[in-house]
């Protein structure tokens, strides 16, 4: 059984070219694989986590989730990878994933295939397995300064750190996001990122760990 997450971020072009030695970093931005959102994924607090950034059907709602106070949420800016952890002796994530497709959570895997491919596999209670491979769209992004907040801490004051299309998140305008059938181009104008960095929203950064 195919596992459909869907996820999100803003699409860009030109990182073909990354280096082996990011091979084994699943942070940066993805697009999933029937290509209607991307995948901010980040590590927050140690852990890897990711949120929708990006959706090809703009004004989503998480009309499936079992509770009914969060059926009126965006899809936009939604946590979707959870607390994932490092698994010893392998380049693997193991934590959870939230399918809004059908409200419900799985326990998965993710493991980045090269530089430009990254794995996702999610089982409910052991069986029923299924997964899907996204693409990179989007470099790796640096740690957030957001890691060595404390649990309800301020936000940072401090530089706001680097999205992955390039830009200063919340401070410079980022790539627009892209239309049916291209995608955006590196350094091209649109709105300001509407996510920017994920370990700064309220369910990542209120996690108690």
């Amino acid at each position: 059984m195919r596992l459909a997450l869907y996820t999100g971020l803003i699409l860009a072009g030109g990182f073909t070219c990354l280096t082996p030695a990011l091979a084994a970093d699943p942070t940066g931005d993805w697009r999933v694989a029937d290509g209607v959102a991307n995948i901010r994924v980040a590590q927050c607090n140690g852990s890897m986590w990711g949120a929708v950034s990006w959706e090809k059907q703009p004004g989503g709602r998480d009309e499936n989730n079992p509770d009914a106070s969060k059926k009126t949420r965006p899809t936009l800016g939604m946590v979707t990878l959870i607390d994932m952890k490092k698994k010893p002796g392998a380049e693997q994530w193991e934590g959870q994933v939230y399918n809004a497709k059908d409200g419900q959570l799985y326990s998965a895997t993710i493991t980045p295939a090269g530089t430009d491919q990254l794995e996702i596999k999610g089982c409910v209670m052991g069986f029923l397995c299924g997964g899907e491979t996204w693409t990179r769209v989007g470099p790796p992004i640096p740690s957030s300064p957001a890691n060595a907040m404390a649990k309800g801490a301020p936000k940072s004051t401090g530089a706001a750190p680097k999205a992955a299309t390039g830009t200063t998140v919340a401070a410079a305008p980022a790539p627009a996001a892209p239309k049916a059938g291209g995608a955006a181009k590196p350094g091209q104008k649109g709105t300001a990122d509407p996510v920017g960095d994920i370990c700064l929203l309220p369910e990542i950064a209120g996690f108690a760990h």
